[in-house]
């Protein structure tokens, strides 16, 4: 069962409404302006500003000088995210649940139902948020990024894994350039902050036997998550970058960028190739070059330098006696 669901899709009136208030500063737009922008009645405009205004955004309006845009919702409204954004692929249609079980379920369900490429699904809460392993997602409402993404890339099955390294990265990139922080990569798709875990990457995967029909790239980034409303059992090593930075995150810019550089580097992935995005994960990564012990489930852990990533994603493990061992699933530690 999912909440209330609001989208937002390319040349939507809220969208191009959105944008020329951005766009002016902070002058007032007169109805006259905004119907011409949006290409609609003055009567139509009046109605989408008071919509806007139900989902919590602020407008001065005085007679004679028209509305002006004063603040925006605490809340992930897909037009908001939507206006000014610079995507080519990424958010044509953008959909927001006040919660819903699983964004990667949800826009795989759409997936299914013949969605376009670069749909988005977020969600201000999650009852039944996925985590690696089958790990749960810890998903309280109204503080934090959890979204999903529906890509239709034209590889083999055994490229797929690829496109993990270009979502952690694109999460590094906007973390780093949203907030004074410094994010590190832990192999294969958790992001640390002075050691605390405050993302993670789970993409899944539909295919046929030599060809991608879907890959959903799902992401969940703690923003303005505090300690109380961490499950006691995950306190520790879970952070959020509120807590690691003392200063809230405007959580609709954030997601703006997050999208933009997803769409950047994916771009850059069916263009150029995995190669530059694996050498950017490589330098962010805190473990290369690092011993390290690995451990996977009930097989006995294994220790060794961690000396990179292959073409297929796997971490390559050199070990004591010389051999290089290919890993594909497993939780690093560093030893000592």
């Amino acid at each position: 069962m999912a909440g209330q669901r609001i989208e937002s899709h390319a040349g939507d009136i809220d969208r191009l409404l959105l944008e020329s208030f951005l766009n002016c500063g902070a002058r007032f737009l007169s109805g006259e302006d905004l119907s011409t922008a949006a290409q609609v009645s003055r009567t139509t405009v009046w109605k989408r500003i008071e919509a806007l205004r139900e989902h919590g955004f602020v407008f001065e309006s005085v007679p004679s000088r028209g509305y002006r845009l004063a603040g925006l919702p605490d809340f992930l409204h897909p037009a908001a995210i939507a206006a000014g954004m610079k995507t080519g692929r990424l958010g044509k249609t953008l959909i927001t649940y006040t919660e819903t079980g699983s964004t990667n379920t949800a826009i795989a369900r759409l997936g299914e139902e013949g969605a376009r490429e670069g749909t988005v699904v977020l969600a201000e809460s999650q009852f039944q948020g996925k985590g690696r392993l089958g790990r749960v997602w810890a998903s309280p409402p109204g503080v934090n990024l959890y979204g999903s993404v529906l890509l239709r890339p034209p590889i083999t099955p055994l490229d797929a894994p690829q496109l993990t390294f270009l979502s952690v990265v694109a999460v590094a990139r906007t973390i780093s350039s949203c907030t004074p922080l410094t994010p590190v990569i832990k192999w294969p798709n958790d992001i640390l902050v002075n050691g605390r875990k405050v993302a993670g990457l789970l993409n899944e995967m539909t295919a046929e036997t030599d060809r991608v029909t879907t890959v959903v790239l799902g992401f969940g980034v703690n923003l303005n998550m505090t300690l109380e409303q961490f499950p006691p059992e995950l306190r520790h090593p879970a952070g959020s970058l509120l807590l690691e930075g003392g200063e809230p995150i405007d959580r609709i810019c954030f997601t703006r960028r997050l999208l933009e550089e997803l769409d950047g580097l994916y771009h850059q992935y069916l263009n150029g190739g995995y190669g530059a995005i694996r050498e950017e994960w490589i330098s962010l990564c805190g473990v290369i070059q690092r011993r390290v012990r690995v451990d996977d489930g009930g097989a006995p852990s294994r220790e060794g330098v961690a000396v990179g990533i292959d073409e297929n994603g796997a971490l390559l493990l050199r070990r004591d006696d010389g051999r290089v061992e290919s890993l594909y699933t497993g939780d690093v530690s560093l030893c000592g």
